[in-house]
């Protein structure tokens, strides 16, 4: 009994490693030769931008068997989303990561200090889960990764890195569309 026991514990320890090591490969990419940015960026539903500022990236130079970051697959995407939609109109703030108390991390986990260049929302989650995919008048295609104190009802916050350019946003009524 203690054999097969023993037996059956390993076999579970082994498939979660398993599991485990599965997640972590679908959240890099292995650089093959012929590929560019854009296209792993295409692939990935990332932007170029994106992807650069995942990995740190300075120029467009990558080299065959580089290991890319594409964890942000399911953040916010430059391409429109496909299927049905629905339309509301809300008010729209800005909000950057850069002030003294802001960690730059949202309630889904993307940080987005690390990550400047990603098209995020601050969302009230029994208006608009968080997780889903927007396209907001005047900023483009997003994803509502963050939750605010201040974010309730039909209000939301884009998130832009430049303080200057969040100020100038204001405070403006915008169409939202909301992919399902």
């Amino acid at each position: 009994m203690k054999k097969f026991i023993v037996t059956l514990l390993t076999c579970v320890l082994l498939l979660s490693l398993s599991t485990y090591k599965s997640e972590a490969a679908a959240s890099t990419y292995r650089v093959q030769s012929g590929d560019t940015l854009y296209s792993i960026a295409k692939k990935h539903r990332l932007t170029v931008a994106q992807l650069k500022s995942m990995n740190k990236l300075k120029s467009n130079v990558i080299k065959p068997n580089q290991v890319l970051k594409v964890a942000a697959v399911k953040s916010a995407s430059s391409t429109k989303p496909s299927g049905s939609y629905r339309v509301l109109k809300m008010t729209a703030t800005a909000y950057t990561a850069s002030c003294k108390s802001c960690s730059g991390i949202t309630a889904t986990g993307l940080n987005l200090k690390k990550n400047p260049n990603l098209k995020v929302i601050s969302v009230d989650p029994k208006v608009i889960p968080l997780g889903t995919k927007v396209y907001v008048e005047g900023y483009g295609y997003a994803i509502a990764a963050d939750k605010g104190s201040a974010v309730r009802g039909n209000k939301i916050d884009v998130f832009i890195p430049n303080k200057k350019r969040a100020l100038q946003w204001g405070k403006r009524t915008v169409t939202v569309r909301i992919y399902k």
